[in-house]
């Protein structure tokens, strides 16, 4: 199993924007469909995103729907979360991992292997 090292996340005001990345630095993902997946203080871990291994088809959460984008490079082990419109309800850490490729929803294929995962708050 892949291990991920998330960042980018910080503190950005409401209506702001943030870009997440998600770096797999032992091992490839080009065979693998990837996802992200955040956990709210207080509350269970929710999928957000996910993109298949290679032809790009990805499905979002309602919740974040138009307002994040997932993308992934697969010569960098990198996948990527876009959010704009930020709001106080996506305050959360957020991880990657490899999902399960049949959706929605976006669901974990390991859900006891995630890494350190990467904090967003937003707030003014």
């Amino acid at each position: 199993q892949a291990q991920f090292v998330e960042s980018g996340g910080g503190l950005v005001q409401p209506g702001g924007s943030l870009t997440l990345s998600c770096s797999a630095p032992t091992s490839s993902i080009d065979d693998y469909a990837m996802g992200w997946f955040r956990q709210a203080p207080g509350k269970g871990r929710e999928g957000v995103a996910c993109i298949a291994s290679s032809d790009g088809i990805t499905n979002y959460a309602d919740s974040i729907k138009g307002r994040f984008t997932i993308s992934r490079d697969n010569a960098k082990r990198m996948v990527y979360l876009h959010m704009n419109s930020l709001t106080p309800a996506d305050t959360a850490i957020y991880f990657c991992a490899v999902v399960i490729p049949v959706w929605p929803p976006c669901v974990p294929l390991d859900a006891d292997v995630w890494g350190q995962g990467t904090q967003v708050r937003v707030s003014s």
